[in-house]
């Protein structure tokens, strides 16, 4: 027994089956919208970080995450970026002027210049230093995380140094 397709030639919108629409559309789609991070950062002005103090270390992990995540662009561009400021330096599209001068310490309590058990001074200091690049993450756990009051200060010349992008001039 020979089978015959229930229609030959093209079929009609009405016909086609939704999955199949769907496919087709977005495989039109495809080649028209950029994706990834790329797009993402095609959609989304970059974050330009002005005189940034820093903050809590686990809500700035959290925006770094996101950011990461989505792509974005950071710019940091303002006169000073402090403690938990210098963490924006884990993002991959990330450029630093030259100017602003980063501020780093070791964690401590939320009471001034009350020390950390030192388990706990262990741990916050690895998770900070993970956001930095070599070799400032080597810096920064040798040395850099000592001073838990007051700032280590490297300018965004030095850091530029070690590798990190400079921010084009505006």
């Amino acid at each position: 027994m020979k089978v015959r397709p229930a229609w030959s030639g093209p079929l009609p919108w009405g016909v086609w089956p939704r999955h199949l629409l769907i496919v087709a559309l977005a495989a039109a789609m495809a080649g028209a919208l950029p994706s990834g991070p790329a797009a993402a950062s095609n959609r989304a002005p970059a974050l330009i970080v002005g005189d940034d103090r820093g903050g809590p270390v686990r809500a700035r992990e959290r925006k770094i995450r996101r950011l990461i995540r989505n792509g974005s662009r950071v710019e940091i561009r303002g006169s000073y970026c402090l403690s938990a400021c210098t963490m924006y330096l884990a993002v991959r599209n990330l450029c630093v002027s030259r100017r602003t001068v980063f501020g780093f310490h070791g964690p401590s309590s939320p009471l001034y210049g009350i020390a950390l058990p030192p388990e706990s001074f262990e741990r916050w200091s690895r998770l900070i230093a993970a956001h930095y690049p070599e070799p400032l993450r080597s810096w920064y756990l040798r040395e850099g995380r000592n001073r838990t009051v007051g700032f280590y200060y490297l300018t965004g010349e030095r850091l530029i140094d070690m590798g990190i992008e400079e921010c084009p001039a505006r």
